[in-house]
């Protein structure tokens, strides 16, 4: 299963975001980590831990099928991701590659919750997650 473009747009943006905030803020970790970890606290927080657990791994598993790059990473017990921060240029990958690994990541994700919960709830969770972005179908 891919995800929709529309999904990876998102998911883009997503990432641009959060590696523009890193910049002002210094914050530390990956762009896609920590737009993984907003979504994990925000679905967490409306679904449990359980329920994000599942669908992470479910959309890991899709993931990997189009960036082989992830096979190393795994949802933990928690939902967290693990492998993930241990990407290393020194194994023949481009950053640009991790990269785009998580953006695939993030897109499947999304495109669970869109599925699963409907456009309108998961806008809803976006917006928990940052507010102040604007989300909505033509963004």
């Amino acid at each position: 299963m891919k995800a929709p473009p529309g999904m990876r747009d998102l998911a883009h943006r997503l990432f641009i975001y959060e590696a523009g905030a890193s910049k002002a803020s210094e914050q530390m970790g990956s762009p896609t980590l920590r737009v993984y970890e907003k979504l994990r606290q925000s679905i967490s927080t409306f679904a449990g831990a359980a329920a994000f657990e599942s669908l992470a791994f479910r959309a890991l598993t899709h993931a990997k099928s189009e960036a082989p790059s992830l096979w190393m990473v795994q949802v933990a017990k928690d939902g967290s991701l693990k492998g993930f921060d241990e990407f290393d240029p020194q194994i023949n990958m481009e950053i640009d590659q991790a990269s785009d690994g998580g953006i695939i990541l993030i897109a499947s994700l999304l495109g669970l919750l869109r599925i699963f919960l409907g456009e309108a709830l998961t806008l809803s969770l976006l917006r928990n997650a940052w507010p102040g972005e604007v989300f909505d179908n033509h963004n």
